[in-house]
């Protein structure tokens, strides 16, 4: 679990002062004999949380996990992703140590994990037999879909798109910036099959008035209240329009695992994750701005303008984060390795958002000269780019080697952090050390 980080799990929680955990998560108070208390607020709130009335309740013991919440489902579902970094277990979020982001695809178990609530039982029992997704709003015609329909109605995409999270790099923020404390693990790029979301609201006719959509999802909120949401965020109508943007139902070839969104999600390529929605069961056509939780105050929002570290900045001065900065990373070697030999082959990858990335350099002497590395086109828009390169060494010691990534627009990475309040984007070149012994 990473220090500092105020998203605990429930477990930690619990461990920590379970009187307390009582009355944080069920906002009930323990009795003397520990016994009686669960009632009320807190009676429904477990309830909810583990999908069933309680008969017994009565007799349940002051400071207890439930044992189906004890046995964390999350967490033996994220049990398959190997050597990945766990930031919190509730929810879970978790990122891909650089050196394991080396495949041009990244694989499943591979990806890195984001989540703002409770993963929903469709996606435990992978069965989509009973699920709709509803197109509404500002549309002509109201629809429908279920999931073979959603795939027998539109023509099928594969693409490989990058997803990153808008807080990925925030662990390097000083002074700190509150949430998960991501270091450089929170991207991604799969293979995404789907359907164009442009088709899908194009089928639904898309009325004058309509200006941003809104999508729903399954996942349950943290405190188990069925009619709070824990996340359902928007994008604005061209986003959604734009032929990269699909709504997926597979990747790398497979349904989606239950914890990337199972039975569908959306894939707004190159924006924060967010936008991407998992578990997906609405979209909604507004004729505003989306308003809903994790849309408004200074969620995935930074101020309009440059701020020195520390500032105050009025909520009125933050805008929503759309493309994501250009970006680079070496998956190849691994940081802090200890080398023989004069030369040292170099991979990674560079993306830009919604642009390309028109070159990638290399320094290994902190920045007095650079190496221009071999850079790959993308295999289609808002995947990210492959690069190589081979450096040479003048003799013995320590070296730090930088990469800096430069897009189409002429936007190159910084070698500070352009701070925020929130730490989003941080999009600062990436860094890893080498020992030449030899």
């Amino acid at each position: 679990m990473a220090k500092g980080n105020k998203d605990r799990g429930l477990c930690e929680v619990y461990q920590d002062d379970p009187d307390r955990a009582d009355k944080l998560v069920f906002g009930r108070e323990a009795h003397k004999d520990r016994r009686g208390f669960l009632r009320g607020a807190g009676l429904a709130t477990m309830g909810a949380m583990l999908g069933a009335t309680i008969p017994f309740h009565r007799n349940f013991p002051a400071g207890l996990i439930p044992s189906a919440l004890a046995d964390d489902s999350e967490v033996a579902l994220f049990k398959v992703k190997d050597g990945l970094t766990l930031l919190n277990d509730r929810p879970i979020n978790a990122e891909t140590p650089p050196h394991l982001l080396d495949d041009s695809v990244t694989p499943n178990d591979r990806h890195f994990v984001r989540n703002n609530g409770v993963v929903p039982d469709i996606a435990y029992r992978m069965d989509a037999s009973d699920w709709k997704l509803t197109v509404d709003g500002e549309v002509d015609t109201p629809l429908e879909f279920s999931l073979d329909e959603l795939k027998n109605k539109f023509e099928n995409v594969t693409l490989k798109l990058q997803v990153e999270c808008g807080g990925n790099g925030r662990a390097a923020f000083n002074p700190p910036a509150k949430g998960n404390q991501w270091t450089l693990g929170a991207i991604g790029n799969a293979e995404w099959t789907g359907v164009r979301y442009a088709d899908v609201l194009k089928a639904a006719g898309v009325k004058e008035s309509a200006i941003y959509t809104a999508h729903y999802s399954l996942d349950g909120h943290l405190s188990g209240k069925p009619d709070k949401l824990p996340i359902s965020r928007g994008v604005p109508l061209a986003k959604a329009m734009e032929p990269h943007s699909i709504i997926a139902f597979a990747m790398n070839g497979e349904p989606i695992p239950p914890l990337h969104g199972f039975p569908v999600r959306t894939i707004c390529p190159g924006w924060p994750g967010s936008t991407s929605q998992k578990w997906l069961q609405r979209i909604e056509l507004r004729n505003v701005v989306h308003d809903g939780p994790k849309m408004t105050g200074t969620s995935y929002r930074a101020p309009y303008y440059p701020v020195a570290p520390g500032t105050k900045v009025d909520k009125a001065d933050f805008k929503i984060i759309e493309s994501m900065p250009v970006k680079s990373l070496i998956t190849t070697p691994q940081t802090n390795q200890a080398i023989t030999g004069r030369s040292l082959a170099l991979r990674g990858h560079a993306w830009a958002g919604d642009n390309s990335v028109s070159r990638v350099d290399i320094s290994h002497d902190f920045g007095a000269t650079w190496t221009r590395a071999d850079l790959s086109a993308p295999p289609n828009p808002f995947s990210w780019q492959d690069w190589t390169a081979e450096i040479s060494f003048p003799e013995k010691g320590y070296y730090e080697i930088w990469a800096r990534a430069t897009d189409d627009k002429g936007n190159s990475q910084p070698f500070a952090i352009n701070w925020n309040p929130k730490g989003y984007l941080n999009n600062s070149m990436h860094r890893i050390a080498v020992t030449v012994r030899a």
